[in-house]
């Protein structure tokens, strides 16, 4: 089947949502069809471990457009369609209806699916895993009525919220975790150890260099199994171990894979006419010379936009700073940074550290390459604006709270 003018978007995440508008903002008028897998309408997934999962958000908070979005700007919105084939040299995609659609361009979107634990007891009943919104439901009910006894596997970020979630609800939670401090992979021992003690401080047992090697319970868990064969009593197990790029329909199609759908800084596949954008691309990035896969909010964001541009038929260089944010009792922060440049970096403190209100730099040859903000707030532009100037900084000037932001690497 010979191709279309028609473009396809297929995934049901933040990035397809955002290249849907911005293709139509950049004046595309042909046909535009989004296909998605899920039976929603495309959605964002920070809300489903932050204010929705904490009861504060509705559930209509993930959504960035609504259906009468999609029909005032004429796009044809295929929810619960899996695509299941696509032809690069015909330019087709199969869905698994049978339908055909033939494209001019497409954008892979399809976004990443949450580890799932595979060893024994994965399947009794109480277990759960976090990554869409009947998973962020069901837990949610699980939990919201506290008096539970909650273990999460995992004290990563997915991990630490869900933690406060369930321990906001007053339920008994413990945090078992890889390593000597949670997050020190992400953001680096001193900083991780600002988490552990947010969350020591609020009632959550933190058992670092734990390994679960199964789940026990008869229906139901009720322990988790440890290779020291102690055994966590739990009413409630969630699983925050990690996501899985969804990889598979690129690969079928023989395009280039290696931890994400790889693609150039203009967000080109290795097929012409195709386009990976969000969780699922490995992106090159320009300033560090390297692709980078960058599975945050900020990055579907950014690069779905940029993917919309070039379903346009704009030329787009993406060289966005990674951003991600968290919201954990009373602490929020964000951060913007290379996590490649940011090891063994100096680290810089701003501020009250152990009142956890302070902004927190990497510094590598007297250049900015990661800062974050706790519980400080109107910071961010600055702090990414050291980081894209790349110019040099005085780490005494930088950690002087004295000396605005504004005049440093001016």
């Amino acid at each position: 089947m010979a191709s279309t003018g028609r473009v396809i978007i297929v995934g049901g995440g933040l990035a397809a949502a955002r290249a849907a508008g911005a293709a139509r903002e950049a004046g595309f008028d042909g046909e535009l069809a989004l296909v998605a897998g899920e039976p929603l309408l495309p959605h964002e997934r920070p809300p489903l471990s932050k204010g929705y999962l904490q009861g504060s958000d509705a559930a209509d908070a993930i959504f960035p457009h609504d259906a009468a979005w999609y029909a005032e700007h004429d796009v044809d919105v295929r929810t619960g369609s899996e695509a299941v084939g696509l032809d690069t040299d015909a330019r087709e995609l199969t869905l698994a209806s049978g339908d055909r659609l033939g494209y001019r361009r497409l954008l892979l979107a399809t976004g990443a699916r949450a580890r799932r634990f595979a060893g024994d007891g994965a399947d009794l009943d109480g277990v759960h895993h976090l990554r869409t919104l009947a998973e962020s439901t069901a837990l949610r009910d699980a939990i919201s009525g506290g008096d539970r006894r909650v273990v999460v596997v995992g004290a990563g970020w997915i991990g630490l919220e869900v933690a406060a979630a369930a321990r906001t609800y007053g339920n008994e939670v413990t945090v078992l975790g890889h390593g000597d401090v949670p997050l020190a992979r992400e953001i680096g021992p001193q900083l991780g150890e600002v988490f552990a003690g947010l969350h020591r401080e609020h009632g959550v047992d933190l058992r670092m260099g734990a390994d679960v090697t199964a789940l026990r319970g008869d229906g139901a868990v009720s322990a988790v199994v440890l290779g020291s064969r102690e055994e966590v009593p739990a009413d409630v197990v969630v699983f925050g171990i990690g996501a899985v790029p969804n990889v598979e329909l690129a690969a079928s199609a023989g395009l280039t894979v290696d931890d994400g759908i790889v693609v150039d800084a203009h967000l080109s596949a290795s097929a012409p006419g195709v386009f990976a954008a969000g969780d699922v691309a490995s992106v090159f990035s320009p300033t560090v010379g390297t692709h980078l896969r960058v599975a945050h909010w900020g990055n579907a964001d950014a690069s779905g936009t940029a993917a919309g541009r070039a379903l346009a038929g704009e030329r787009v260089t993406y060289d966005e700073i990674p951003y991600f944010f968290t919201d954990q009792y009373d602490l929020g922060m964000e951060y913007s940074g290379y996590a490649s440049l940011a090891g063994g970096a100096e680290l810089v403190v701003r501020g009250d550290l152990p009142g956890r209100e302070f902004l927190a730099f990497r510094v590598a040859d007297d250049r900015v390459v990661a800062g974050m903000n706790v519980n400080v707030w109107d910071v961010n532009e600055q702090v990414q604006r050291l980081i894209r100037s790349g110019a040099p900084v005085d780490p005494a000037a930088l950690a002087d709270p004295d000396v605005p932001l504004e005049a440093i690497g001016a």
